[in-house]
């Protein structure tokens, strides 16, 4: 089997085989705020009890939906100030489907704004609601909203054909940049590559999408279709972009998905 048939899932277990051998820094827990007892007179409060004020704000007027998938940073502690979870301590934000969470957090997230950072005091009735192994009673979380987008379900506007303004490469491979990475170094074909991604046909149908499964996918970047070995040494850390890639630069018709392909990569890190 060619290398370029080699598909994105069996990455997917490489990558989380290379995750899990990788020794986690040491992490000093994150002081609770002085206010993680109980909420503060000024917060303000919903229906079903939830709690929240303003640390920073954040940009614009859309806010999540209920199905988006949310990128943030978070931190979590009990009310006698013990820190339970943290994405800092995994040294990456994360992103998931807001309505495969708790329902304090699905209700919370919903209120902020990209770049807004907020702290939630939420009642045990829409947190762990007493499941065992989970904390238990209100919990506090301080949560910044980095980015959200439309469910991996819901494919692009432009995913039948490339746009007018999308690039294209000299092999036939057409990008758009989505969003500005860091800028710097780019990636090379031996590079160990860390991304979330979701891929769509081009009649619209999602047929893979680490950011449906909420974990980063790693794996060698000549270990994967043609398309994609080209495409990310044109990214740089922190970007997103969208690929159109012809059948010749994919699965060259030797088994599903076949056709042009399109996919939406973020680069969260190489080496």
């Amino acid at each position: 089997m060619m290398k370029s048939a080699v598909t994105l899932v069996l990455s997917a277990a490489l990558g989380a085989s290379i995750i899990a051998q990788q020794k986690p820094p040491a992490f000093a827990p994150i002081p609770a705020p002085e206010n993680v007892a109980r909420p503060p007179a000024d917060a303000a409060k919903t229906a079903s009890g939830l709690a929240s004020i303003v640390l920073q704000a954040g940009k614009g007027t859309s806010r999540p939906a209920a199905t988006d998938m949310v990128t943030v940073n978070y931190t979590g502690w009990t009310t006698d100030g013990k820190m339970f979870d943290s994405s800092f301590a995994r040294s990456q934000p994360s992103t998931f489907p807001l309505n495969r969470v708790i329902k304090g957090w699905g209700e919370g997230v919903q209120l902020m704004v990209a770049g807004e950072k907020r702290r939630f005091w939420i009642p045990q009735e829409i947190a762990y609601n007493g499941m065992a192994g989970r904390p238990a009673g209100m919990l506090v979380f301080d949560i910044e909203l980095l980015d959200f987008s439309p469910s991996p379900a819901t494919p692009p506007p432009d995913v039948a054909a490339p746009p007018k303004d999308a690039k294209r490469t000299a092999s036939g491979l057409a990008y758009k940049s989505l969003r500005e990475g860091k800028g710097g170094s780019h990636p090379n074909p031996k590079s160990l590559v860390t991304v979330h991604y979701t891929g769509w046909t081009t009649d619209g149908k999602m047929f893979d999408s680490s950011v449906e499964r909420g974990q980063p996918t790693s794996f060698g970047l000549g270990d994967v279709i043609a398309g994609w070995t080209e495409g990310l040494q044109l990214m740089t850390v922190g970007e997103k972009m969208r690929f159109w890639i012809p059948e010749r630069l994919a699965y060259k018709g030797e088994r599903p998905p076949r056709g042009m392909l399109v996919f939406d990569v973020e680069l969260i890190a190489f080496k």
